[in-house]
């Protein structure tokens, strides 16, 4: 195949362009500016490399400072920005081998076994599932000795709740992946208490949108539904009852795109209708303790108190117990919710709580394997 030849002087127009385009920002920089170099990618910049001390870190070091460079460089995010929309708009691929273009606008987190959980490759054998079980009933023995009530909670993808907005060309496997085979496992094997949030969240579609279209996680009304079936897990003795729908005002707020446009480096392009669930009565809780991200993310924990003739929790979480923490918190007299899906027996013999919920998002089952912390106990 031949292509025809430009003219000269468009050439020459397009090789001043291409020069500039590279000189400019490195001349901005070595001058000591900055101007447009955020990152916008959810991730923090890199910092400038240590001094290498030995033969190893000396190797290390270019590579080291191509990074930090690449991360500070003069005009990075407005770069950035035009080389993602140019992917998006022009080739129609996702900048980010993290992030899935869906349709309508739509992203889908595509790492972290999200793509195995949707298709329900690689499924458990029974020797897998054999020690979820004994992990879990171990868990739920142990706290029941104690008189504390228990529920496993599993919190459904974005993709398995709204498959309709996935590009094509991602089939499903089965039908069944692994977070279902577990719940359905424990259900006819055990007598862990295990409630699976799929079908709830699923239905609650019919209200309005239950997960953000930018963003991995579920919205308020998603995380609403899912904490009513939470509560309503618990024995009845704790005299625990749900809020109703109809105690919260539903509103939408404008703002720019979440995590998974962040990932792409667009947050200010892609948009967000945020959904959110006002009371419409006064909320007893107040934040003792909040999250501090500084800290590293399995060891973020928040503290509640509410009512002090409420009973106490425990809440083991991921990321999806975040939008959980203000409705649950409303029926508990204190709540310790950590940033970890393993469960602590010795964060539970200081609290005392009278109930302990281990949460965990479906996909989390393709990249992690449950701690059984209770071994050493038996």
């Amino acid at each position: 195949m031949t292509f025809p030849r430009l003219p000269l002087s468009i050439a020459r127009l397009l090789a001043l362009t291409f020069v500039l385009a590279l000189a400019v920002p490195l001349a901005v920089t070595v001058m000591g500016e900055q101007p447009d170099n955020t990152i916008e990618e959810n991730r923090e910049p890199a910092p400038w490399p240590e001094p290498p001390h030995d033969l190893k870190s000396l190797a290390a070091w270019p590579d080291a400072f191509t990074r930090y460079f690449a991360d500070h460089v003069a005009f990075r995010s407005t770069l950035v920005r035009w080389q993602a929309l140019f992917r998006v708009h022009v080739l129609g691929t996702s900048p980010s081998p993290d992030v899935i273009l869906g349709r309508d606008g739509w992203l889908y987190y595509g790492t972290d076994g999200a793509i195995p959980d949707y298709s329900g490759a690689d499924r458990y054998d029974t020797a897998s599932l054999e020690v979820w079980r004994t992990t879990l009933q171990h868990t739920q023995d142990w706290l029941a000795s104690q008189g504390i009530a228990y529920v496993f909670v599993i919190a459904p993808d974005k993709h398995t709740v709204y498959p309709e907005h996935l590009p094509g060309g991602i089939e499903r496997v089965s039908q069944t992946p692994r977070a279902q085979q577990v719940a359905r496992y424990l259900a006819t094997h055990s007598t862990v208490n295990v409630v699976d949030l799929t079908e709830a969240v699923t239905a609650a579609k019919s209200l309005g949108r239950v997960y953000h279209r930018t963003d991995t996680h579920w919205n308020e009304l998603g995380a609403f539904a899912g904490y009513r079936e939470v509560i309503r897990a618990l024995p009845p003795s704790l005299g625990l009852r749900p809020h109703d729908l109809s105690d919260f005002a539903i509103t939408t707020v404008p703002r720019p795109g979440m995590d998974l446009a962040g990932m792409l480096g667009l947050r200010a392009v892609y948009t967000e209708d945020d959904v959110h669930l006002d009371p419409l009565f006064t909320r007893r809780t107040r934040v003792l303790e909040p999250a501090n991200a500084s800290r590293g993310m399995m060891y973020v924990r928040v503290v509640t108190e509410g009512d002090p003739a409420a009973p106490r929790a425990v809440i083991f979480r991921d990321s999806f117990g975040s939008a959980l923490v203000p409705f649950l918190s409303d029926h508990f007299s204190r709540a310790v919710y950590v940033w970890q899906n393993e469960f602590d027996p010795q964060l539970v013999r200081r609290e005392k709580p009278a109930v302990v919920i281990q949460q965990w998002v479906a996909r989390h089952f393709y990249t992690a394997w449950p701690y059984d912390a209770m071994a050493e106990e038996r």
